[in-house]
């Protein structure tokens, strides 16, 4: 019968339909699910858009995702395991991406049940070209299972607390911008996820002041007064072109935009991208990179709002002046280069906390600091698409500093969080996911027939350090073969 069918079909010339291969992400899926929480970011809007909420989120889903990924590469041998677990380990092994994907996808789904539709669409998306099986069935349950585990474990931390907010009513203090609330007022109270809490790391007071008296009166804020108004103003004449460029590439506090802890999940991706960061390393990278951006946003909220100065912004401090008691800061008319200026307290810098922290956390991941990359921004107003910053530190300080020319900060909101944001990356890396350990040695690798074998063993090994997958590590050279053990 099938001879048949196709000698008819050749006589006639008729044209057999043919099944379309199945289309495959292109590109690596904790990177693919990383790109769904970036957009996700710019769907979202009013406080659901709070860069507080929005980088716990982040924390969750790839929490998730490290322990699906460290659950699926720990059953094939301890040698692979990416570290320890945050939440869980579950047992038995499973497809790689399929664990990824429904990590991703039911944390996300719970996360923004609203949004329900479109990640069932992108794990349709992720999973085309899986094939069903035993080893996709059981990479499912994985997935599901480390969702759940880091779900219930962020239950009843804080992030649902009633959101209320009693002003001061103070010269110096803050005062209400726009017609909103104030952004998550509480949140330097949520229980971290990796921090002891919220005030572990905070700051001394703006001006080493107590009070508001002592801050707006004393010299250091007279200083940054000045420089507030200089280079701050919309119609600045001392603010550079290319800090004008800087204070809007960073910007992104519009809805509609990916928000900080968006640009710095961009520009993660960005250099793993250039540093070849394989799919399995970047489960635990981009873990390790949003557990720190969720506690950078309540150590900065902690600073903002738990200390007896909650500090008023420019806007209203410069055109309140003439409250302040201080003779040196004249009152005059005048607008920031920003059309809007944040709902919050000044002092800290929500973008220095989160830049801070993130360089810290990217120089122990990569072993250095000056790795240049071109990051990309989402702003409206900016008027480049793309930077190319020379290091980690550059990219932070000029995020940091890009508030005061944006005219939304004081210069102390950075420059108080350099060495909090610097204390809490060192201090994230070094107490969560951990390095793996072995009573005994384990091969990690062997390859013959390398050059420069000793070189491409070393190289490998400190990686695998930076990376926090296994501290020890050492090299058996053998010509032109090599043997990794890790330990």
């Amino acid at each position: 019968m099938a001879i048949a069918i196709l000698l008819f079909a050749a006589l006639f010339q008729v044209v057999l339909p043919v099944r379309p291969a199945r289309a495959v992400i292109s590109t690596d899926h904790v990177t693919f699910w990383n790109t769904v929480l970036i957009n996700t970011y710019r769907q979202l809007t009013g406080d659901a858009a709070a860069p507080t909420r929005i980088s716990r989120a982040g924390a969750i889903m790839h929490v998730a995702v490290y322990d699906a990924a460290n659950s699926v590469l720990c059953a094939r041998r301890a040698a692979d395991c990416l570290g320890q677990p945050y939440a869980i380990k579950v047992a038995g092994g499973g497809d790689f991406n399929t664990a990824v994907d429904y990590a991703a996808y039911t944390t996300l789904t719970s996360l923004y049940p609203s949004l329900a539709g479109v990640y069932q669409a992108r794990l349709a998306e992720a999973q085309d070209g899986v094939v069903a099986s035993p080893q996709q069935a059981a990479g499912r349950s994985i997935g599901e299972q480390a969702a759940q585990a880091i779900l219930q474990r962020r239950a009843g931390d804080g992030s649902d607390a009633p959101m209320s907010y009693t002003y001061d009513g103070v010269p110096g203090a803050f005062q209400q911008i726009g017609t909103g609330a104030p952004v998550t007022p509480q949140w330097g109270a949520v229980r971290p996820f990796v921090m002891t809490s919220g005030s572990q790391f905070r700051p001394p007071m703006p001006g080493e002041g107590s009070t508001y008296d002592e801050v707006v009166t004393g010299a250091e804020y007279t200083a940054q007064f000045d420089e507030a108004r200089r280079l701050g103003s919309r119609d600045s004449t001392e603010r550079t072109a290319d800090q004008t460029r800087a204070a809007f590439f960073w910007a992104n506090d519009a809805d509609g935009t990916y928000k900080p802890p968006g640009q710095l999940f961009s520009h993660t991706q960005t250099v793993a991208n250039g540093q070849n960061v394989s799919a399995e390393s970047r489960a635990k990278l981009f873990a390790q990179v949003a557990i720190a951006m969720a506690d950078a946003a309540i150590l900065a909220w902690d600073a903002k709002y738990n200390t007896p100065v909650d500090l008023w912004r420019p806007v209203t401090g410069i055109n309140q002046a003439d409250t302040d008691n201080n003779p040196d800061t004249p009152k005059v008319a005048w607008q920031p280069l920003a059309e809007a200026t944040p709902n919050f307290p000044a002092y800290v810098s929500g973008h220095a906390t989160f830049a801070y922290t993130w360089a810290t956390v990217m120089q122990h991941w990569f072993g250095r600091d000056n790795i240049r990359f071109t990051g990309d921004t989402d702003d409206p107003d900016a008027t480049v698409r793309t930077r190319t910053l020379a290091s980690f530190s550059a990219a932070a300080d000029e995020n940091a500093h890009s508030r005061l020319w944006l005219g939304v900060h004081w210069h102390f909101d950075a420059d108080a969080v350099l060495n909090p944001g610097t204390e809490l990356g060192e201090y994230s890396v070094d107490n969560s996911l951990y390095y793996n350990s072995s009573p005994t040695e384990l091969l990690y690798q062997h390859r013959d027939g390398v050059t420069n074998a000793r070189t491409v063993c070393n190289n490998t090994g400190r990686q695998l350090s930076n990376e926090h997958r296994w501290e020890f590590w050492r090299c058996a050279v053998s010509g032109s073969s090599f043997d990794l053990f890790v330990r």
